[in-house]
């Protein structure tokens, strides 16, 4: 006996196994009614088919429903394996930045050592400039107290110092007065001497007495003039203008013309220059006197 098609086809829907053992039960079903039964029997029997008839509906519709839990969860799978996919990438991106992180790190303990030993040599290099600086300080401590000493004895020495100037002072003036006095004293001779001296050896023949006398200069100053006289030479008026120094040096030879001739200039016509003194002080004056055109004398000539 054979099972009718719209039954096959909602057994198509149930499990494998089950839908065999459905058949199996159908078949039997029919073998039994084609025999000789009841109709008690048959009543039950077509019972039994309604019921299973309905299960099987009840099991085709939860199967449908599995179906579609199975579809759910395979598009559940799909995402998840696609987010799984995108995951490993993400994983794989994070290893690489885990690996270059890793050299970094690597790098980085490398400076850190290395800081760590330029470390530890700075530490030795201040306990040095520490032992350094207290010795430094003890040294200055110590040149403290030598200066101040020091400055003690500079004060000393001050004092000492502006009594040695007050006297040095006192005996420039001495000197300076017996200077003077010396440089007199060589003019006084010049005096007596000169009118003979100058009229041998330059053919000047001195009228009147050489004397000593202030005269305005050029500027309309007064000036002391310490020799001064007039004479005639060749028939030409001439005036003798002379200082005596105790000791001559180029110096002092500059300074007769730039404090005595240079200011006479215009003043005095025919202006004759001499200088007498005891000594030179340094060679050449001698050659230097003449060059500037000055008649030199020595003590031992008057």
């Amino acid at each position: 006996m054979s099972i009718s098609a719209s039954l096959i086809r909602k057994l198509e829907a149930v499990p494998q196994q089950i839908r065999e053992v459905l058949i199996d039960l159908i078949e039997e079903i029919e073998r039994r009614r084609e025999e000789s039964v009841t109709k008690r029997e048959f009543n039950e029997l077509k019972e039994i088919v309604r019921e299973l008839a309905q299960r099987v509906n009840e099991l085709a519709e939860a199967q449908r429903g599995t179906e579609q839990q199975i579809n759910g969860l395979a598009e559940a799978q799909r995402r998840t394996e696609e987010r799984l996919l995108r995951l490993e990438g993400a994983v794989e991106k994070l290893a690489e930045a885990q690996g270059r992180t890793e050299e970094r790190l690597s790098r980085l303990e490398q400076t850190v050592e290395r800081l760590a030993e330029a470390q530890k040599k700075t530490e030795e290099r201040v306990e040095e400039l520490a032992e350094a600086q207290r010795k430094t300080e003890e040294r200055l401590n110590r040149l403290e107290v030598t200066v101040e000493e020091l400055a003690q004895a500079q004060r000393r020495t001050e004092r000492e110092l502006q009594l040695l100037v007050a006297e040095h002072r006192k005996t420039r003036e001495q000197v300076g007065g017996l200077s003077i006095t010396v440089g007199y004293r060589l003019e006084d001779e010049a005096f007596k001497a000169l009118p003979h001296l100058l009229e041998r050896d330059y053919g000047i023949k001195v009228e009147g007495r050489l004397r000593r006398k202030f005269l305005r200069d050029n500027r309309g100053d007064y000036l002391e003039v310490n020799i001064i006289g007039e004479g005639r030479r060749n028939g030409e008026r001439v005036t003798i203008v002379g200082e005596g120094k105790s000791q001559l040096s180029r110096r002092e030879v500059d300074r007769f013309i730039r404090r005595k001739l240079k200011r006479l200039e215009g003043v005095l016509e025919g202006i004759f220059p001499v200088l007498v003194t005891y000594m030179i002080s340094e060679p050449r004056v001698e050659e230097y006197v003449k060059d500037k055109g000055i008649a030199l004398y020595y003590s031992y000539d008057l």
